[in-house]
């Protein structure tokens, strides 16, 4: 990587002390590029295994798992005062409340102003070589960032990650202010505010695996009983489930319902090594779950959904036309202008006034501003109904899988 203006190698801190006088030097800055490394595909639970962050004046890298919670930089993440920049800044501020508690504020994330400019590739590597010819080597991407001692090349890819953020950050800015975009942009990142992960047991998650909904209820109820106990010894040795065993080996047992070891020895993708150690455990789940009584089956939730109008497709049409013909114009994406989901909302609500679009979850104001009345006018247009919004008695079972049609590219 060529560097464009002169940078002060990036210091690797694992002891307190030195931490404490980096954060020290740092207390009057007004601007931080912050990133973490996790290693969520090779451990169980993720935590924060590395923290980098840039000032204009300095870069360090910090070691988590040495010093333990870096003192004094939670403060400074949380002051109002301190504009703290991330590229995607979703999963860093989910590790960061996760194992430090801290609510970071005053966020600006080169992804989401990169996508509010219009640009299609909006990934850092992308960005980097497009505003300042740099090109980042991906060798690290997948890297084990638990393991100690990092080798010299983990440590200049991940000192990558923030130094140049500062400067990407003010060039995506100016661009911003020129489209007047930059209230978009704030708007956005105050919702990023508050990110964080629940933290509630999910039972149902075996339900969401692909795959899943091919399955017959008793194949359910099979593999119920082998993700518990696959993500059971996953956490056991803290290592990622699919390094266990993958989902797609796990649907193939649900259907094959293997009663002796050498029978799931020719499952597709059975691991040897688990085979041979813990073969009798995965026999000893199948025959749980086929032993379930009839009447307490797994089955998929019915879902409540909208009573759809005979009219409703064609309302959906009208407002996507509308999407459709402003993302042009604007040189958006037409997902990130407005999501399918949120389409179908406005269809379901039809509202008869600007002022009625704002009561309508996740709608933004921005979005409003830039398609509220050409939306009501489409709405007008459109047959009237006495039925719009009536929520109906469930009567699918469809799954919570989240599709939406078109899906936006853009972070929910």
């Amino acid at each position: 990587m060529t560097a464009t203006r002169d940078q002060k190698p990036p210091l690797y801190l694992d002891g307190n002390e030195a931490v404490e006088r980096f954060i020290g030097s740092i207390a009057n800055t007004r601007a931080i590029a912050l990133d973490t490394e996790g290693a969520s595909f090779h451990r169980f639970v993720d935590r924060v295994y590395l923290l980098q962050l840039s000032t204009r004046e300095a870069s360090a890298i910090l070691d988590p798992l040495t010093i333990g919670v870096p003192k004094g930089l939670g403060a400074l993440l949380e002051a109002r005062s301190v504009e703290v920049v991330f590229h995607d800044a979703d999963y860093d501020l989910r590790l960061l409340h996760q194992d430090y508690g801290w609510r970071v504020t005053n966020i600006f994330d080169t992804r989401v102003a990169a996508q509010l400019l219009g640009l299609r590739a909006f990934g850092l590597a992308a960005l980097l070589e497009r505003y300042f010819g740099i090109k980042l080597d991906k060798k690290h991407q997948r890297a084990d960032w638990s393991m100690r001692p990092l080798t010299p090349g983990m440590l200049e890819y991940a000192a990558q990650d923030t130094e140049f953020l500062l400067d990407l950050r003010d060039r995506l800015g100016n661009e911003l202010e020129k489209l007047r975009r930059a209230s978009w942009a704030a708007e956005e990142f105050a919702r990023l505010e508050g990110t964080r992960w629940d933290t509630e047991s999910d039972r149902e998650a075996f339900l969401r695996i692909k795959g899943a909904r091919d399955l017959a209820r008793r194949q359910l109820a099979i593999l119920r009983e082998l993700v518990a106990w696959r993500d059971g010894v996953a956490e056991s040795l803290d290592r990622a489930t699919f390094r266990v065993i993958s989902n797609e080996t796990l649907l193939e047992i649900a259907r094959v319902a293997p009663t002796a070891r050498a029978q799931l020895g020719g499952v597709k993708g059975m691991p040897r090594g688990i085979l041979e150690s813990r073969g009798s455990e995965i026999i000893e789940r199948v025959a749980r779950g086929v032993a379930v009584p009839d009447s307490e089956l797994p089955r998929f939730p019915r879902a409540q959904r909208w009573e759809r109008d005979a009219d409703f497709d064609d309302v959906v049409a009208r407002l996507k036309a509308v999407r459709d013909a402003a993302a042009s114009q604007l040189d958006l994406d037409p997902g990130v202008l407005c999501s399918r989901e949120r389409l179908e909302a406005v269809a379901r609500r039809r509202p008869s006034s600007v002022e009625e679009l704002t009561e309508i979850p996740d709608f933004r104001r921005w979005q409003i501003e830039q398609l509220g009345e050409d939306f009501v006018r489409a709405l007008r247009k459109a047959p009237s109904s006495t039925q719009a919004g009536k929520r109906a008695t469930p009567t699918s079972e469809r799954a919570m899988d989240g599709t939406n049609g078109d899906d936006s590219p853009y972070k929910q």
